[in-house]
């Protein structure tokens, strides 16, 4: 089993689809680090050397490459940042609304959650 950056990747996937699993790596590193590595990006990971796994690690560290906790740290530390000198974008974050711009009279509930329905909570009698 190969376990990179502390998240095991999944067995039956090919090594260029599961390093994706990695936080903050995507399709395009993906390539990048297996082409750096040196390793066939068809193999399934179930089927990796541990020298391979070990090299991919080393691109992983030598790189500089933010993954997983790192990345998650200093993604939320810019965050608290935006809050903490009270911008705009801070103050959206914290009151869990849109940040870049998008409109918000509908849509938008993926950061605004399920409906509450505002009324008078009682039916209208004829």
């Amino acid at each position: 089993m190969a376990r990179i950056a502390g998240v095991d990747l999944p067995k039956e996937k090919r090594i260029e689809t599961a390093l994706a699993y990695l936080y903050g790596v995507g399709p395009a590193l993906s390539k990048k680090i297996v082409a750096k590595a040196g390793v066939n990006p068809d193999v399934r990971v179930k089927n990796l050397k541990d020298d391979e796994v070990a090299r991919i690690q080393n691109i992983l560290n030598q790189d500089n490459i933010k993954v997983e906790g790192d990345l998650r740290r200093e993604v939320s530390m810019n965050i608290k940042r935006l809050i903490d000198i009270g911008t705009y974008r801070g103050s959206r974050h914290r009151k869990g609304l849109p940040v870049r711009g998008q409109r918000t009279k509908t849509n938008s509930r993926t950061r605004k959650g399920p409906r509450k329905t505002v009324g008078s909570g009682r039916k209208k009698e004829e």
